[in-house]
């Protein structure tokens, strides 16, 4: 807890620095120092290690350490891609944008530090499609005056270094967060999950070797060169150093992004900074990864927001889009609600995903209106049981643990809903909510 509270923020700049989406206003507070930094004084392993060494963790939702993926790019394959993952679809998840919008010189730097560390010269920022405006406009604007002032484009700094940036808009589909899938859109293919492997590192964009990372990952690498791994460590934890953006939504009275030292307590996001639940009510549980995660119960509130921590907890930080519901909320609405923004979104390409979700749509239809019965609420374990581990991509594997954690939590509230009556004439039923 001695940490909960920031000396300054780290990513939201903009909330200490008036205009500082403005380059002016940016190169006034250390704006571009990281670069120079990194193009004149480092080498290319110079930069990655650095981002080794201060820990940072993809901030995507898989938290895989930043530098070893850097570090998995071949050396001696050309040309490399830098993808940005700006394709923010996760329900509750809405931290990336404020990024682009208010603080884009620090995200943009970040990405061309990335390319100069990998020997990348194209970086690609794909965003989703609801984006229009922002890449039209802040994001597009950013880049612009990146090049005016000669951070982008040809021999960077008066170094032998260049690097160009381009914005692409997808389509709005969930899936195109999976990074082969973001990859096949950017290619102007169908946005589906690719096998793996070969991986995108060796066979990404183009089949060359592609960095794919996430916006808030890279918005954190201008201040790690800049200042240097360690003081970059005086936030979070050992093995989760650093600050998060927890994206916070649900019945609380302040929803918004919130940026904490990780290892910080889901209480003191809720009740601090969050301002607590609406009329008072209480938490009955937490979904801290957005549609994709576990429900956590409220006697979980004080695990600290760390990737190990909330693991253990049964959890994920994921993208670390907090979503409360409290006691007024029906628990199976919530998982249907859930459940069903996966069944449109998933791409159809492998059986279990497009088939499970098909049918756990209509089997939470059958409880919520009123003819389910117990058998009902079993097979709903049987089908998560069988998607479980076979589905292509993690799409349809995320619907799993919502569903099985909202079942072992709430299960009084399924079987409520599951009525005996309904068992004789059960076959016609059936028929009738098949194909009606």
């Amino acid at each position: 807890m001695a940490n909960q509270l920031l000396k300054e923020h780290v990513l939201f700049r903009h909330r200490d620095i008036k205009d500082i989406h403005k380059i002016d206003v940016y190169l006034a507070h250390d704006g571009y120092k990281a670069l120079e930094r990194g193009l004149k004084e480092m080498t290319p392993d110079d930069v990655t290690n650095e981002v080794k060494a201060s820990g940072l963790r993809g901030r995507g939702g898989a938290g895989f350490p930043t530098g070893v993926k850097w570090s998995f790019i071949p050396k001696n394959l050309f040309p490399k891609y830098i993808v940005v993952n700006a394709d923010e679809s996760e329900p509750g998840t809405f931290k990336d944008r404020e990024i682009m919008e208010s603080n884009p010189h620090q995200f943009i730097e970040g990405v061309i530090l990335c390319a100069y560390a990998v020997g990348a010269e194209t970086c690609y920022i794909y965003g989703r499609g609801e984006f229009w405006t922002l890449f039209h406009g802040r994001l597009q604007e950013a880049i612009d005056e990146a090049y005016e002032k000669g951070y982008l484009g040809k021999n960077i700094l008066d170094t032998d270094f260049s690097c160009d940036m381009y914005l692409h808009l997808g389509a709005g589909a969930y899936i195109c967060g999976e990074e082969t899938a973001l990859l096949n859109s950017l290619e102007g293919l169908m946005g589906q999950p690719r096998s793996r492997p070969p991986f995108p590192a060796v066979a990404g964009l183009y089949a060359k070797p592609t960095v794919v990372n996430n916006v808030e990952t890279l918005a954190n690498v201008t201040p790690i060169i800049l200042h240097g791994a360690d003081k970059y460590r005086q936030y979070g934890t050992e093995k989760s150093p650093g600050t998060k953006i927890c994206s916070l939504s649900g019945r609380v009275n302040k929803p918004g992004n919130y940026e904490v030292p990780l290892g910080t307590p889901i209480r003191y996001l809720i009740e601090e900074l969050g301002g607590g639940v609406i009329d008072g009510k209480e938490v009955k549980a937490i979904l801290p990864a957005g549609a994709s995660s576990s429900n956590m119960g409220a006697d979980k509130i004080d695990t600290p927001m760390d990737y190990e921590s909330m693991a253990a907890a049964g959890g994920m930080l994921g993208s670390a889009s907090f979503i409360i519901l409290d006691e007024t909320i029906d628990a199976v609405w919530a998982a249907e609600k859930n459940v069903k923004f996966f069944k449109h979104e998933s791409c159809g390409k492998c059986s279990p995903c497009r088939e499970g979700t098909f049918w756990l749509t209509s089997v939470y239809r059958k409880l919520r209106e009123g003819y389910g019965t117990k058998k009902d609420v079993e097979l709903i374990e049987t089908i998560i049981n069988q998607m479980e581990g076979n589905c292509f991509c993690l799409l349809g594997e995320f619907v799993v643990p919502g569903v099985r954690t909202s079942l072992a939590l709430f299960r009084d509230e399924y079987e409520q809903l599951a009525s005996e009556e309904n068992e004789a004439d059960q076959p016609q039923k059936d028929l009738i909510h098949t194909f009606f």
